[in-house]
């Protein structure tokens, strides 16, 4: 039987130590969790008797099953940093994942939604009600801050400022946010005229459901997407492309990228490199489509 017990000690030091997020700690050990059925699979017992023949037949298994190139450098990624941890701590005599590389694939780039979405999307919510009034306090904080949905349902009515326009978000990179006028103006009227009718007397959250507890990540995905089809939006909408548009957008009108890193609480600027990348394919395709002596290729 394989021994697993080196997952679970890299799955504690991601979560414990690194402090890395909850989807993150599932996307290594589930990439880990992976390579060892296939050595499993293959007669072996445990990571330590794994050599590099051994990763690029994983490798070439996830090629000849059709995994897409994304998926094979992620799973290859996640192998690297695994072994790394474990040879820095001891846990294998070597490191047999150093020396494996595989051709860069170019990343797809994010889907966006445009300035008249965002438009739409925004002005759906019937304000006069209660549910209506949170809901667009929801999408224009969204689209204000860039923040994960996991943020946004995490937030606590302590932690907006409506007198500065701040909105001070607690996950792993705490970070403030500016608020413009519109998104202060939706969160205010919510919490003088909504709110308070729907939110248990003791809860803390700022965005409740309708029960007055706490609203979930599937909630707010839900809503979203019945505000997308009403506004026409004819795209796969996702909580992640509100995030990509405010920070496609942000660059658009001439933020530069070390204050988007802040704002997205990304640890590294080149985190950030994909919305330059989106911005410049927009102009590019400005460019082909008005100029009269442009070819599209």
């Amino acid at each position: 039987m394989f021994d697993t017990s080196l997952i679970d000690s890299y799955k504690a030091y991601l979560a414990d130590e690194r402090l890395a997020a909850a989807n993150t700690v599932v996307s290594y050990i589930h990439d880990i969790s992976w390579f060892a059925d296939f050595l499993e699979s293959g007669g072996k017992s445990g990571f330590q008797s794994v050599n590099e023949d051994d990763i690029k037949s994983f490798i070439s298994n996830l090629e000849g099953i059709g995994r897409s190139p994304s998926t094979i450098s992620r799973c290859v990624a996640s192998i690297k940093a695994f072994y790394k941890r474990m040879a820095d701590v001891g846990a294998v005599d070597r490191n047999p994942a150093e020396g494996i590389s595989i051709a860069a694939s170019e990343k797809r780039l994010p889907s966006i939604l445009t300035d008249d979405e965002i438009a739409r999307l925004l002005d759906q919510p019937i304000v006069s009600n209660p549910k209506g009034c949170r809901d667009k306090a929801m999408l224009e904080t969204m689209y204000a801050t860039g923040l994960r949905v996991s943020e946004l349902t995490a937030l606590d009515v302590a932690d907006v400022n409506l007198a500065t326009k701040l909105l001070n978000c607690r996950s792993s990179k705490e970070r403030s946010i500016p608020l413009y006028d519109d998104a202060v103006a939706a969160i205010g009227n919510y919490l003088t005229s909504a709110r308070q009718i729907i939110a248990a007397r003791e809860e803390t959250a700022l965005f409740v459901n309708a029960n007055g507890r706490r609203l979930s990540r599937q909630g707010f995905w839900k809503l979203l997407k019945g505000y997308a089809v009403t506004a026409q939006v004819n795209k796969e909408i996702t909580p992640k492309m509100l995030r990509h548009s405010f920070a496609a957008h942000l660059l658009e009108n001439g933020a530069d990228l070390r204050s988007l890193q802040e704002m997205l609480g990304y640890a590294d600027v080149s985190s950030t490199q994909i919305y330059a990348r989106i911005v410049k394919k927009k102009l590019k395709d400005v460019y082909n489509k008005t100029h009269p002596r442009a070819t599209d290729d």
